[in-house]
This record gives C-alpha cells, sequence and structure tokens, in this order.
C-alpha cells in the first residue's frame, strides 16, 4: 500500500520558499502591503512574486491562489 501525502506535507515544487509564503499570506486575506511588511520586501516584491506564481502555475484569481493554498496548507 503507497502512502499518499496530506496536503499539510505536500510541497509545490514549482514554488521557491518565499513564493509560498507570499501565496500563504495573500490566501489569508492580507494586501500586498501588510504582506511586504510581515516579510520585510517591498509592495513591488510582492507583486512580482504573485505574477510568477500565476505565471508557472496558471493561476488568474485571487480565489484560485487561496484555493490552492488551502490545498497545499499553506
Amino acid at each position: 500500500m503507497t502512502h499518499t501525502p496530506t496536503p499539510h506535507t505536500t510541497p509545490t515544487p514549482e514554488l521557491a520558499p518565499r513564493e509560498q509564503e507570499t501565496l500563504r499570506h495573500i490566501a489569508a486575506g492580507h494586501t500586498y502591503l501588510q504582506t511586504a511588511r510581515h516579510m520585510g520586501l517591498s509592495k513591488h516584491t510582492v507583486d512580482a512574486y504573485l505574477r510568477r506564481i500565476r505565471t508557472k502555475l496558471n493561476i488568474h484569481t485571487t480565489a484560485e491562489m487561496t484555493r490552492l493554498a488551502i490545498t497545499l496548507g499553506l
């Protein structure tokens, strides 16, 4: 019998750790500015991370990003 990892332990190899962290903040309802302040980044860097996430995973809306974050247990 093979063991299927739960979403909480399933990494997203396509996303860098900082992209995952950014995704987690946005999915929690934080604004770009709040996320930037918490992560010690500029708002522009947060925007760049989110653009990369959308491109890498073919995601177009914040709702899709939030659903992904929940699925991954972020």
